[in-house]
């Protein structure tokens, strides 16, 4: 009989303020907030367009990921898994 194995999820975003510097500043559904450096990404080509301040800007929640404007978006794994504690 095979059994099923939990996997550990991470928690999803609740609520994002974009920052200068491209950063982001997170809240979690656990309580945690944690900051994000997109600045490493935007050399991505689909990140490229958020260099732009104003697009950057858009960021919002969806889902219990974050999104932008331009249907950009960044999983709440890679945003937990790789935000800084605060």
């Amino acid at each position: 009989m095979a059994t099923i194995s939990m996997m550990y999820m991470n928690p999803k975003v609740i609520k994002v303020q974009s920052e200068q510097n491209y950063m982001l500043t997170l809240w979690f559904a656990n309580g945690e907030q944690r900051r994000f450096d997109m600045k490493p990404y935007l050399d991505f080509e689909v990140f490229q367009s958020l260099k732009d301040h104003k697009l950057f800007h858009t960021a919002t929640t969806f889902l219990g990921s974050v999104t932008w404007s331009n249907n950009s978006d960044l999983s709440y794994d890679t945003l937990y898994l790789e935000g800084v504690p605060l």
